[in-house]
């Protein structure tokens, strides 16, 4: 089994999807720790999930919190880290560690509307569709290889929550095919 290591920001509904389906086998991986860099939804959902938590608090400098950060991903020896909804950049130095076994989930599709803001972006600038992207970290915003993406409509009425809702739904799709194929895609 694969093991991964999720990290979060928010609430977690996508780190909830992806322990669903590994839970039940559709996904054939394990995750082995959630961790944030606040306390959260999903450190809370991974506590009553039994799942180990860690939260190391954003501080400057940022190499300094990556590196530590970094420490606590380690320890739990991940095969794969997933940054879902994790809204914080890492160093390069950090990303190197981890790279190329750090992949993110993004709610555009990429190069289109990098950044954490990607979904009112689209909106503001009058796109008639976005998309779901999954890729592999690099040092830059949003600009690592591209491992999965799929376009998603916006609709006329559609508002930052109601297209970042559909959105959702794609991405965990996303995610779960990029896990799910993992061994055979960096092998």
């Amino acid at each position: 089994m694969l093991r991964l290591v999720v990290l979060v920001s928010g609430g977690g509904s996508n780190l909830a999807d992806l322990l669903e389906r590994t839970r039940d086998g559709r996904v054939p991986a394990t995750i082995v720790a959630v961790g944030a860099d606040q306390e959260c939804g999903g450190i809370e959902l991974a506590k009553a999930a039994g799942i180990a938590t860690f939260v190391e608090p954003f501080a400057h400098p940022r190499a300094d919190w990556s590196d530590r950060l970094v420490a606590r991903v380690l320890e739990h020896e991940p095969q794969l880290t997933v940054l879902s909804g994790f809204m914080r950049l890492l160093s390069a130095e950090a990303v190197d560690r981890l790279s190329p076994n750090l992949v993110n989930t993004h709610p555009a599709y990429l190069p289109e509307f990098p950044g954490a803001h990607a979904v009112r972006d689209a909106i503001a600038a009058g796109a008639t569709q976005s998309g779901a992207s999954v890729i592999v970290v690099d040092a830059g915003v949003d600009t690592g290889p591209v491992l999965a993406q799929v376009r998603v409509p916006i609709h006329p009425d559609d508002d930052e929550a109601s297209l970042h809702d559909r959105i959702k739904v794609v991405e965990r799709d996303l995610l779960a095919d990029v896990v799910t194929n993992w061994n055979e895609e960096t092998e």
